[in-house]
């Protein structure tokens, strides 16, 4: 019994999601809500009619969802009484938002529900490997499907993951150049992750490496890079999430981070009342504190100036959907967001930047 808002058109919402209803004969229920202000509520509301037996979705959904299931005790006494597994893909799941799904489950429940993964990607088809035991923490990828063979080769200190099989992707659709970039001379797909094993001596030998039933791989990093959220204590919600990477445009720094707030949680912050207007709560001493020291933890946990913001801003308005924000899945299209509001931004490269901007001392 599934309650999924991904789409269809892609791998996640369609192969994954909708062809695994059909092959094990299962309900489909089609949320018509997404995990962002305005259509969450849709999704609050449908979970509270439709007790789902595995709920499905990408870590922005479950962040989403337990700030819901937190203040919701009739969503939430629903959205657990039949619910089995709780699976995420398409990124990492924040540790602080593995520990509030279990604490909640507990809280209804008396018990953890269990918690798997999948990892891949549209190329993929998508799953490549899969957590499908309970893991002792987020980021466990699990163990390569069958049929799929991943090869690790070391590179930088880490350990690049290629990837081989019957779901992998023949090339890209009249991009011969493209497509022969995309794989090494072995056939290996090259996805452009990184990974480490959770257990050093599960390591085998040659280049495909095969691992007992419960070790798999811990996700170690995306060559692409990832904006990094201000880290936050148990229980602790969000203000907001990044909405873009450090180096982008208007100027060539690393250490500027515009995010997206989560107003809701920022006015509860700060003592405020639903309707208060958001530069109000944007500009509150406790909500600017409380980023500044999501900047000092960010600084604490890196490994050097290009791994922590040393600015930030909150912007006022939320993602737009219509301007192309917004994925699909819910996720921050970051070029979209940087060019359609690329003179506001530029306030975080100036000199003397004005009160908006949040400054780490």
């Amino acid at each position: 019994m599934l309650v999924d808002w991904l789409p269809w058109s892609h791998v996640f919402g369609g192969n994954h999601n909708f062809d695994f209803v059909l092959r094990f004969g299962g309900s489909l229920y089609i949320d018509d809500g997404k995990p962002v202000p305005g259509l969450l509520e849709k999704t609050v509301r449908n979970l509270t009619e439709i007790a789902p037996t595995i709920y499905l979705g990408v870590p922005l959904s479950f962040a989403a969802l337990t700030s819901a299931l937190r203040d919701d005790a009739a969503l939430r006494r629903n959205f657990f009484s039949r619910l089995q597994i709780i699976l995420y893909a398409g990124a990492a799941l924040p540790q602080a938002t593995w520990e509030e799904l279990e604490r909640l489950a507990v809280m209804e429940l008396g018990h953890p529900v269990t918690m798997l993964s999948t990892w891949g990607s549209t190329e993929t088809a998508p799953t490549a490997t899969d957590c499908h035991f309970q893991a002792s923490r987020s980021g466990n990828i699990g163990v390569p499907v069958p049929g799929t063979v991943l090869k690790l080769v070391p590179a930088g200190g880490k350990l690049e993951v290629r990837v081989k099989g019957p779901n992998v992707f023949p090339g890209y659709w009249k991009q011969p150049e493209l497509t022969r970039s995309a794989f090494d001379d072995e056939g290996f797909y090259r996805i452009g992750d990184a990974v480490e094993f959770v257990d050093p001596g599960a390591s085998g030998a040659g280049p495909a490496v095969r691992w007992p039933r419960r070790r798999g791989l811990q996700a170690a990093h995306r060559h692409l890079g990832a904006c990094r959220q201000p880290a936050r204590g148990r229980h602790q919600r969000a203000l907001a999430r990044g909405a873009g990477h450090r180096g982008h445009r208007p100027r060539p720094r690393r250490d500027r981070l515009p995010g997206l707030p989560n107003l809701a949680e920022s006015r509860r912050i700060a003592g405020l009342g639903e309707d208060a207007p958001v530069d109000a709560v944007l500009g509150h001493p406790v909500v600017r504190e409380r980023v500044r020291e999501g900047l000092v933890r960010m600084k604490h946990e890196g490994g050097g100036s290009s791994t922590y913001p040393a600015r930030a801003m909150l912007l006022a308005e939320p993602p737009s959907m219509e301007a192309g924000e917004l994925t699909e899945k819910g996720y921050i299209n970051q070029r979209a967001v940087l060019d359609r509001r690329a003179d506001r931004l530029l306030e975080l490269y100036s000199d003397v930047p004005d009160s908006s901007v949040i400054v780490l001392r």
